[in-house]
């Protein structure tokens, strides 16, 4: 009895494991390759190689390097070319955040004692990641005003510009022809934080010079947030690093593969679903913005209303002449006359109703945020008024 129990139980596992071997090793599989309107989702780790030729022959530095996961999959380099495209790039790298995106640049270029400069109105969070490279490695870190070129000073050691057009919270319109071809002239890399104009106000690779309308100029590197536009919807985080030159790119590459950075396939298909009317959306929260600061400006509790559209702006001409197509971000902000204090912008915030506090943009829902102005910025700003800043986004 106890040696047919055993035999049964023996014949029970040999089939069981075959049941996971054919499970895990279809004889039989439908065609892997139709045409769809969107791209199949590719989710993986491991990528199994054809042969020991197709092992041997791939290198880090292929344009599609199918070997693991974290390089790529049909579904992330589709992502990558698409976004490239709408840039008016030639490489395009995925990022988890768009913070991931600008670490990745600033890691990848900056050694100890490079000089790197940032505007005054920098994305906060690009701020403090170079604070701790000056703090722990010896990172230079130096500001200039986004509303004067000449505050700019670069040395033998500068190597990186930072670029935010337009910039954060005030939304200054820097002079960015001229910003470009001054780093040019002295051998310094410029880095574009591009998440505002999403491709469609501007293309950073191909920008109108004022002086010279033949002349089309290129930063090096253009840094989104595929988190807002691309995305839309608010519920994905991504970045990406898109350039023109090889040898830059595969710089960022190699720290891209040594930092181990991965996107996921399910995020990646969602980017590209909402890219096909990304435009649209882009359009439309121009206008709707535009109608908000019509209303803003008819309000006698602001000081002053901030958007690179309005005349009187810091940066509206070098808005018209840099994005012809009249298109902006929909993004507006206020600064509450100086006789507002805290408690009251505060219960200005909380008595909204279709606005909601919350970071980011280019989703669906309105948001809002307050600042203080003096907390946030290191040189005079001439340009803007005391008191509370409130975004609306």
């Amino acid at each position: 009895m106890s040696k047919h129990t055993n035999t049964s139980e023996s014949n029970t596992s040999h089939l069981q494991l075959n049941l996971q071997t054919a499970l895990s090793q279809p004889t039989r599989q439908a065609p892997q390759y139709i045409h769809t309107v969107q791209t199949p989702i590719y989710r993986a780790s491991t990528i199994i190689f054809k042969d020991t030729d197709a092992l041997n022959n791939r290198h880090w530095s292929d344009d599609y390097d199918y070997s693991y996961g974290t390089h790529g999959t049909p579904t992330t380099y589709n992502l990558a070319d698409q976004i490239a495209h709408i840039e008016g790039a030639k490489y395009c790298l995925l990022a988890p955040s768009g913070l991931s995106a600008i670490n990745l640049v600033n890691s990848a270029l900056l050694n100890t004692g490079d000089e790197v400069w940032i505007p005054d109105n920098i994305y906060s969070p690009n701020h403090d990641h170079l604070v701790a490279l000056q703090q722990k490695y010896g990172v230079v870190l130096k500001f200039y005003s986004p509303t004067d070129v000449d505050s700019i000073q670069f040395s033998a050691q500068s190597k990186l510009l930072w670029i935010e057009v337009a910039g954060s919270i005030t939304l200054e319109f820097p002079d960015l022809a001229t910003l470009i071809k001054k780093a040019k002239a002295h051998g310094v890399m410029t880095a574009l934080d591009n998440t505002w104009g999403a491709g469609l106000a501007f293309q950073p690779f191909a920008i109108n010079h004022s002086q010279n309308k033949d002349e089309k100029l290129a930063v090096d590197i253009s840094v989104h947030a595929l988190t807002k536009y691309p995305s839309g919807g608010g519920d994905i985080l991504m970045g990406s690093i898109c350039t023109l030159d090889k040898q830059l790119h595969l710089e960022l590459l190699r720290m891209h593969a040594l930092q181990g950075i991965a996107v996921s396939g399910d995020d990646c298909a969602q980017v590209s679903r909402s890219l096909s009317h990304m435009a649209l959306r882009y359009q439309q929260h121009h206008q709707n913005t535009l109608q908000l600061i019509r209303f803003l400006q008819s309000r006698a509790e602001f000081a002053q209303v901030l958007h690179p559209s309005i005349e009187s702006h810091a940066g509206h001409q070098h808005w018209k002449e840099i994005c012809t197509t009249g298109l902006g971000a929909g993004i507006v902000s206020v600064i509450f006359k100086a006789e507002y204090q805290l408690e009251q912008i505060q219960q200005f915030c909380n008595a909204l109703q279709l606005f909601h506090l919350g970071f980011s943009w280019g989703g669906p829902t309105s948001l809002v945020m307050y600042y203080d102005l003096k907390a946030i910025r290191k040189l005079p700003t001439p340009h803007l008024q005391d008191g509370w800043l409130v975004t609306c986004r």
